[in-house]
């Protein structure tokens, strides 16, 4: 039974994603809601992204010299072994599941509420594609923006970690310097951007699913914002792991 139903969901996803990806009936409109949409889903996200990534980088920075650091391995080890956990997860991975958390109960609250209220029906009566009006806005604007939170990501948790270096005093920031230069793969910046634009779809597309599926009232709006956030974050960790086998 259960097999069934996740059958069944996926082939209204799949049914959902080909009335979405279609050609916009009106570019201009569908340009100013484009950039609405990264406004809204990648810009306001910013700041809570900077925030955590700065605290993060600066635990992983003092867990790494309290837990790994000795006098047998070499004093940049603490460096190095920041910027691969910043890098390889934790700005692409980690972080998309902390915005589908945010973002992905925003989107999928926004659509129910229109189609509570009938706002998706009306447009379907005048015969608008509501599905590629509503959503593809949405999955191309998170699409566009999650490789610049992913940087921004990096960057500040790099920022924390000499945070404690210089504040903390927890080793010397020449140390870090060096940890943090020591056999730089420029790969892994772009494996981390090609992951966060998975995962950025899967975010986009699996919450405008729920939301634009909503059949009720307002309570099944905050139950299809909660499905929306608990399938997002699966479908990120099944993802990760592929995505972490295929590009390594």
């Amino acid at each position: 039974m259960l097999i069934v139903k996740l059958l069944q969901t996926f082939g209204e996803y799949l049914i959902l994603m080909g009335k979405t990806f279609s050609r916009p009936e009106r570019m201009r409109m569908f340009f100013k809601k484009y950039v609405k949409e990264m406004s809204d889903l990648g810009v306001d996200s910013i700041g809570i992204v900077l925030l955590i990534s700065f605290f993060i980088g600066a635990v992983i920075c003092i867990q790494m010299k309290i837990n790994i650091q000795s006098p047998w391995m070499p004093r940049f080890t603490t460096g190095y072994t920041t910027r691969e956990i910043l890098l390889l997860e934790f700005s692409s991975s980690i972080m998309c599941l902390i915005l589908a958390g945010k973002v992905g109960s925003n989107i999928a609250s926004e659509l129910g509420t229109m189609r509570v209220t009938q706002q998706i029906d009306a447009l379907d009566i005048m015969g608008v594609n509501s599905a590629c009006y509503l959503i593809l806005p949405k999955i191309l604007g998170m699409i566009t923006i999650m490789p610049f939170l992913v940087i921004f990501s990096a960057a500040n948790g790099i920022l924390g970690a000499y945070a404690t270096a210089y504040i903390g005093h927890m080793l010397p920031p020449d140390d870090l310097t060096i940890g943090l230069q020591h056999a730089f793969n420029p790969w892994f910046v772009w494996m981390s951007i090609i992951k966060s634009l998975f995962f950025a779809f899967i975010i986009s597309s699996v919450s405008s699913y729920y939301g634009y599926s909503v059949k009720g009232g307002s309570i099944e709006v905050g139950k299809a914002s909660t499905a929306a956030v608990v399938s997002s974050s699966v479908l990120i960790l099944f993802s990760d792991v592929f995505l972490t086998q295929l590009l390594s």
